[in-house]
């Protein structure tokens, strides 16, 4: 499952290997989350995104119509290219709240960690610990 712009898409082809999650998330753009696919190829090393229509979509003309797909690979993408087509599954989860559990959750181990790692320091010891300290610096045992 892909998450971008808060919409979930999930990945329905994928020839040679070609999404790539860092890539995807940089050539990303909002403008395609109107879309209920998105293709992306690759040429010259470059990734390219396209956004699709359902074609019952009353939004898509000829050209973004999702059963026009091959066309648009045979004519405008390098033969053989690696590419993937994502469809749109519906909204991104709201991660607000557990976020917020997270982080609670988090702060409660950090204070354990805190209460459980840190040496406790006696202070009833330190002008002892110290003393000796300055006797062994000064050559008196």
């Amino acid at each position: 499952m892909i998450i971008a712009d808060q919409s979930m898409y999930e990945i329905i082809e994928n020839v040679k290997e070609g999404f790539k999650q860092e890539d995807f998330n940089g050539r990303y753009s909002d403008i395609l989350s109107k879309y209920d696919y998105i293709v992306g190829d690759w040429g010259y090393g470059q990734l390219r995104l396209k956004g699709f229509y359902e074609d019952k979509n009353q939004k898509a003309t000829f050209d973004t119509r999702i059963s026009t797909l091959q066309d648009y690979l045979y004519e405008y993408c390098n033969f053989g290219c690696p590419y993937f087509v994502l469809k749109k599954i519906g909204k991104a989860p709201q991660l607000v709240d557990s976020s917020k559990e997270m982080i609670e959750a988090v702060e409660e181990d950090i204070i354990l960690i805190e209460e459980t790692d840190t040496p406790q320091l006696d202070e009833s010891n330190l002008e002892n610990d110290l003393e000796q300290q300055k006797n062994i610096e000064q050559g008196q045992f």
